[in-house]
């Protein structure tokens, strides 16, 4: 009984973790824009309710932080025949909400609760994404996964990690040149530690797949064959020019739309020799000289 019990905290933490959205900090001189919340919950859930079979068996799940290369990573992906890399999901943004003696009653006589509820629901999505796109293993590359991890691993025991690195100064440098950012170097960097942490963690836990952004575009060919190794399927040339495919609209809030990307071609990365101290237990931590 004890071990349930632990399993029930458990899934609650990463219920709790999973919803929290990231505390980002102000640019200098604005007013700290409050992120939208997910709605609030109406009582405690029951967290015993078993997981259920999913449609999707082994979703694959890239945990990087904003300003990593995610991008890049997608559209290499999505130009395999057997692979689906969307746009951003957001799942863990996606809830369910149950109102108190009506649905939350009728679930539970079902075997469901909120939580399982929307592991189903996010499972339904990627297995529509799918059937939708003819392929068979579908990729999720939301930079928001950094901050879920562990309830993805939760609702999907089989799922597979590709866990994407860049060099921290790249990442504030790729932040800073983003459009009508004022931001000052102190914002820049807390924003981008926001995601270091979390993603560090999943780094050192998670049985999955560790890349590189500077490597990707050094030596795509290799990268690209040691993902389809990792994700059991054949190599493919047509991978590298992902130009020649077509990815769907480049749109707001769902990945990168500067001209590099919109351009179709692998661009090397910039290199950085000083990383300030700030950042430097991370690009220690991450093997960046």
């Amino acid at each position: 009984m004890g071990v349930v019990n632990t399993g029930f905290k458990r899934r609650a933490r990463l219920l709790g973790e999973a919803l929290r959205p990231p505390k980002l900090a102000a640019p200098s001189g604005e007013a700290a824009a409050k992120p939208a919340r997910p709605p609030k919950r109406t009582q405690e859930v029951d967290y015993s309710v078993p997981i259920r079979p999913r449609e999707v068996e082994s979703p694959v799940f890239v945990i990087a932080s904003v300003r990593s290369g995610s991008t890049l990573l997608r559209m290499l992906l999505n130009s395999h025949s057997r692979i689906r890399a969307p746009h951003e999901l957001h799942l863990r943004t996606v809830g369910v909400q149950l109102t108190p003696g009506f649905s939350e009653e009728s679930m539970r006589e079902l075997g469901l609760d909120q939580v399982e509820l929307e592991h189903v629901l996010w499972d339904r999505v990627l297995k529509l994404e799918l059937l939708r796109s003819g392929k068979q293993i579908i990729v999720d590359k939301t930079p928001g996964n950094v901050f879920t991890w562990e309830r993805l691993k939760y609702a999907w025991p089989n799922a597979k990690f590709l866990i994407l690195l860049r060099h921290p100064e790249g990442v504030v440098s790729s932040l800073a040149n983003r459009k009508n950012n004022a931001a000052t170097r102190e914002t820049l960097e807390a924003n981008a530690l926001k995601y270091f942490k979390p993603l560090d963690k999943a780094r050192r836990t998670l049985d999955g797949l560790t890349l590189r952004y500077e490597e990707l575009t050094a030596e795509p060919e290799r990268v690209t064959r040691e993902i389809c190794a990792y994700l059991g399927v054949d190599w493919e040339p047509g991978m590298l020019e992902y130009g020649e495919h077509d990815h769907g609209e480049f749109l707001p809030n769902l990945g990168d739309r500067s001209d590099n990307i919109k351009s179709g071609r692998i661009q090397a990365a910039r290199t950085f020799d000083e990383t300030s101290p700030t950042l430097a237990k991370y690009a220690k931590a991450w093997g960046y000289a």
